[in-house]
């Protein structure tokens, strides 16, 4: 063996190639066993077999090699096809390993008719040099598509009246009531958004504390109402810009308390109301004459403020001293059970007001009613308890709101012509177990209601997901649009869902417009629960088709690769629906859902719909009741978090829930996670869709690998044709053009900009303004800005 210490280059090269051949080994027998590929099994017996070669000096090393490489690079191709970020993993170590195996400190100790041995490695690793640059050439996960030019401008033709929009103010949390995220303004365009600039920057101060839970967001989108900008952070200080400049004209300080216990700790935004002349409140009297403006906020302890829009100064005719106490009516008021974490739906007398509840930790939770309050006094006029057999039953003192019952913590839309309001429910408490839910909290558990402006009486209701033991509630705010479909006009709405699907409805009834015909979905419910046998599948859908496949496992290396699957294969997978089990069922599309909080962008002249879908599986994992996971809590109340371990008191399982991910942290899905893409509202057809963020803030090393990733937050588009986006988890904003969807213009944010923008008109400049925060969970970076770009 004096060899080896001849050449120690070769003798470390042995020993390498030996580990990663049992490794692959050993993973591949066990994949192979769970009826996965045979590929790593086979990978591994000839990488054994070349240490062993090698270890005699014998160039067939090389002439195994060759073979191995050619072998992954053809079953590579079989299995992914000319996908650049589906082949790297599966040749990122094999090939590095074949250059170095040619180098002449490793090859001219090999013998014999070694240069016929090199010249067949060499063969291979040119193929594989070519088949990396043919995958480089071209997105086959990309959709290229171009909004024909003739339908890029001109107004609604019909004799409705125009559809709101935001302009030179953006006076609600969606641009306007409709919640369409559309600005009319145009002095930013294609051909100059290139050329803007930071015009001012503004720093809130509020930073996450020593008391807060992980869950710390700022996710806020301002409101801009003449001179002045409102925005939150997230322990729900309001702040009072000068519009042009970002000095501060006044803050509200709610002092809200702070508590490890609370799941969220955010802001998405605030809501506002300009008492008109001669208003009149919803008893039939005089509007105070105290704060023309109102500016309300909701607290994560379960209080709701109105402010004087010009001052700050709590409205003191509103209920006590200019607060009241969400809390009141529901029998359990434990802090931190009942989070008010988006801003109210505000018309001309009323103030609807909905509430996360806390997820997953019992069956005895608050409930998720929603309320009507009247704008200037703050008295109760309504309400829809959703777990109540008669929803609309007033609280009093022999009757509390039902514990648990389905909540909104999302925003919702109004249509004040029509007087209904469209309200997106979450499912009843806990959210991945069913066995105890009531027929009363089944009605709505997932769906959207539309309920009656005045008296909350439910108008329709449509269910995204029947049973709901996913987590799928409805997440977003949906989107009012007048259609031009056959010669007229047809009031609309469309619903973004977890699940991919965007549901379009009538909005006057919930007649559906794109059909969601009901298919079986999988069976099997663990023991004590049931489930539907069929949920409705919307045509308009960004739910990827088919079922996954281990083939779409991924990783940074063949080896998590390998993890991977076996992870995937030891998992129940039935496609969509797949229930929750103590085997541990991958759930796709996962609980951060392909759409969230922050919904689409409609443009309603163009009738173009921007969308920002993800792709995230998770994994949910049953956990029966014992010694670890006791049946009621036997200490206070832990941190609060909505991943890991989840106890689910009154159910006979906690729950585990977590992403999807290898052993080194990333995801187990072969990108693109998240794109964002162009639907024609004629059609309903997807015209344009790319990947948009890099992995820059997430890579061990700043990286601007182009991969797709998940984001928080929605676009906003404007009537030049722009699309600004911020949520991704690279810290950007961009600008896309909505044509096409080619990238127009990025800057760099000092933080992570989980929110939506918006844009606005000050002395005759165009703005465009992003929060940028950062997310606790998501992992991105933390900070307290608030940033408004200008063209020079």
């Amino acid at each position: 063996m004096n060899w080896l210490r001849d050449a120690p280059l070769l003798a470390i090269t042995i020993v390498l190639v030996a580990i990663m051949g049992l490794g692959l080994l050993a993973g591949g027998a066990w994949l192979e066993a769970l009826g996965g590929s045979a590929y790593y099994l086979i990978a591994g017996i000839m990488l054994l077999l070349t240490s062993w070669l090698l270890g005699r000096r014998r160039a067939e090393a090389l002439w195994v090699y060759a073979a191995l490489l050619a072998g992954t690079m053809a079953w590579a191709i079989w299995e992914a096809g000319l996908d650049f970020w589906s082949l790297a993993p599966r040749g990122d170590v094999l090939v590095p390993l074949g250059l170095w195996l040619m180098l002449p400190f490793i090859a001219s100790r090999l013998a014999p008719r070694l240069r016929a041995a090199r010249w067949a490695l060499g063969l291979v690793l040119v193929a594989a040099a070519i088949v990396v640059g043919m995958s480089l050439t071209s997105d086959r996960r990309d959709l290229a598509g171009t909004i024909p030019e003739g339908e890029t401008t001109g107004a609604i033709a019909s004799p409705e009246p125009e559809q709101p929009a935001a302009g030179q103010n953006w006076t609600a949390y969606g641009g306007s009531g409709f919640g369409t995220r559309f600005s009319s303004l145009s002095q930013i365009t294609k051909d100059n958004v290139k050329d803007l600039k930071l015009a001012w920057e503004f720093r809130t101060g509020d930073h996450k504390g020593p008391d807060d839970p992980d869950e710390i967001t700022n996710q806020a989108t301002p409101l801009k109402v003449g001179d002045l900008l409102y925005t939150c952070s997230p322990h729900q200080i309001v702040f009072a810009l000068e519009a042009a400049t970002g000095k501060l004209r006044w803050k509200f300080d709610p002092q809200v308390q702070h508590n490890k216990a609370f799941q969220h700790m955010t802001c998405r935004g605030v809501s506002y109301h300009a008492t008109k002349p001669g208003a009149i409140t919803a008893d039939g009297t005089p509007a105070p004459s105290d704060c023309a403006g109102r500016i309300f906020i909701p607290t994560n302890d379960g209080r709701m403020f109105a402010l004087d829009a010009q001052s700050g100064v709590p409205c003191q005719d509103f209920g006590n001293q200019g607060q009241i106490d969400l809390k009141q009516g529901s029998e359990i008021q434990t802090l931190g059970f009942y989070e008010g974490t988006s801003p109210p739906v505000v018309t001309d007398k009323l103030l609807i007001v909905g509430g996360a509840v806390i997820d997953n930790y019992s069956d005895r939770v608050p409930s998720g009613v929603i309320r009507g309050f009247d704008i200037y006094s703050g008295r109760l006029i309504w309400a829809f308890d959703a777990g109540n057999s008669d929803p609309n039953e007033m609280p009093s003192a022999s009757h509390h709101f039902t514990a648990g019952s389905p909540n909104s913590w999302s925003i919702s839309a109004v249509d004040e012509k029509l007087g209904l309001v469209y309200v997106p429910l979450g499912s009843s408490s806990p959210d991945i177990w069913g066995g105890g839910r009531s027929p009363e909290n089944e009605r709505y558990d997932s769906a959207l209601i539309a309920l009656d402006l005045m008296t909350g009486k439910l108008r329709w209701s449509f269910q995204n997901v029947h049973h709901d033991l996913w987590d799928m509630d409805m997440p977003s705010q949906p989107s009012l649009v007048d259609l031009r479909l056959n010669g007229g006009v047809t009031p609309a709405i469309y619903i973004p869902a977890k699940t991919g699907d965007i549901f379009v409805l009538d909005r006057r009834d919930g007649r559906q417009l794109v059909p969601a015909p009901e298919k079986p979905v999988p069976q099997g419910a663990a023991k004590g629960d049931r489930l539907s046998p069929t949920q409705p599948f919307s045509e308009l859908s960004f739910r990827p088709p088919g079922m996954l496949t281990d083939a779409q496992m991924w990783g940074s290396t063949m080896f998590d690769q390998l993890a991977c699957r076996i992870k995937f294969k030891r998992l129940r997978y039935e496609g969509p629906f797949t229930p929750p089990s103590e085997q541990g069922t991958l759930v796709f599309p996962g609980d951060f859902g392909m759409f969230e909080w922050g919904g689409i962008a409609v443009d309603p002249q163009r009738q173009i719909a921007i969308a920002n879908p993800q792709s995230i599986p998770f994994v949910s994992r049953l956990v029966p009741r014992g010694k670890d996971n006791p049946a009621a809590p036997n200490a206070a109340h832990p941190p609060g978090t909505e991943l890991g371990v989840q106890p689910m008191y009154g159910a006979p399982y906690g729950v585990d829930l977590g992403i999807f991910l290898s052993p080194l942290g990333i995801p187990c899905l072969a990108p693109p996670w998240g794109n964002i893409a162009a639907i024609d509202l004629k059609s309903h057809k997807v015209v344009w869709q790319h990947r948009i963020g890099t992995i820059r803030d997430q890579a061990p090393l700043p990286l601007p690998f182009k991969l797709g990733v998940p984001m928080l937050g929605a676009p906003i588009v404007t009537a030049a044709g722009v699309v600004f986006i911020t949520g991704t988890m690279d810290d950007y904003i961009r600008a896309f053009d909505v044509r096409d969807g080619r990238r127009l213009w990025q800057d760099r944010l000092p933080a992570g900009g989980q929110s939506t923008p918006m844009t606005y008109e000050a002395n005759g400049k165009q703005y465009v303004v992003t929060v940028d925060g950062g997310h606790g969970s998501f992992g991105t970076k933390l900070g307290d800005y608030v940033r408004a770009y200008a063209l020079p």
